[in-house]
């Protein structure tokens, strides 16, 4: 066997390694691609993609000159269609790339003390709510704004508490029905309304708040907390995926990782709340 061509391919090592980096790159762009799109509608748009590549590829070898061409006008169409059906994902992208969250994990702005406080009255009122079945629906912005979906909201201005965000959902009162909105660890406002999701993969159980939860994070970087009033389930939406049945505990610890800076999120932390949630167990019911 003549090799003889190898000795072309490695005479400059850093040929090897310029074709190492330009690999690892490329690999790693395609797994983030594929990891962003992963419970999307943009991933059930690759798999048709594909599909449809794989059919293109097969009619140029065999030579059939009509579905070639009608190939080529399909994919002249998705070119322009595609930007516009997806313009919220292809959004979500690009914030993600001006922010560097493409390529790495941002890092809270705010003092991590008072995200930890923030975190714990969140848990603590998602526990009562829960308990009681009341619906309500938290959104935590973080660095997208989201100014335009809140112009429907009531001004409040507020420390965060358990307290306070328990009495906002009360049912039958003015800020019950809509998003209560936490940025720069202060409740900005209640009893907003937002853009739901239009996935047509999502479960038919989840509710308008799943789906108010979901059309926000879609949008935007925000975390969103909803507890459902029919069953009392915890769940937890972010890049518009949602995580369900969540208790109080774990709530805690990944709004932890979202919104500590990952450094400082230490095992010391996880290991005081567990305690605290251990010694002090959930609080008992008001019925009066």
């Amino acid at each position: 066997m003549d090799l003889s061509f190898l000795s072309g391919v490695f005479a400059n090592p850093w040929d090897i390694i310029r074709s190492l980096v330009d690999i690892l790159i490329v690999a790693y762009v395609v797994y983030r691609i594929l990891r962003w799109i992963s419970g999307t509608r943009a991933e059930q748009l690759l798999k048709g993609l594909v599909l449809l590549l794989v059919f293109s590829l097969l009619a140029s070898a065999l030579e059939l000159d009509m579905v070639n061409w009608l190939m080529e006008k399909l994919w002249i169409v998705f070119a322009i269609t595609l930007p516009i059906v997806f313009q919220p994902e292809l959004r979500r992208l690009l914030e993600q790339l001006g922010r560097g969250k493409f390529f790495s994990l941002s890092t809270s702005q705010v003092e991590m003390e008072e995200y930890e406080a923030i975190i714990n009255e969140i848990g603590e009122a998602a526990d009562i709510l829960s308990r009681n079945r009341v619906g309500a629906l938290l959104i935590l912005i973080r660095e997208t704004g989201i100014a335009e979906y809140l112009e429907s909201g009531v001004d409040l201005d507020a420390l965060v508490s358990a307290g306070l965000l328990i009495n906002i959902f009360v049912p039958n009162t003015p800020l019950h029905d809509g998003a209560c909105i936490i940025s720069n660890s202060r409740i900005k406002k209640a009893a907003c309304f937002l853009p739901l999701s239009d996935n047509p993969n999502l479960d038919k159980e989840l509710g308008t708040r799943h789906r108010a939860a979901l059309g926000i994070t879609e949008l935007s970087d925000a975390i969103a907390v909803i507890v459902s009033e029919e069953t009392g389930i915890i769940s937890l939406a972010q890049e518009g995926k949602i995580q369900r049945h969540l208790d109080p505990l774990s709530l805690r610890e990944i709004l932890g990782r979202e919104l500590l800076a990952r450094e400082k999120w230490s095992d010391a932390v996880k290991r005081r709340w567990v305690g605290e949630f251990r010694i002090k167990g959930p609080k008992k019911e008001n019925r009066t």
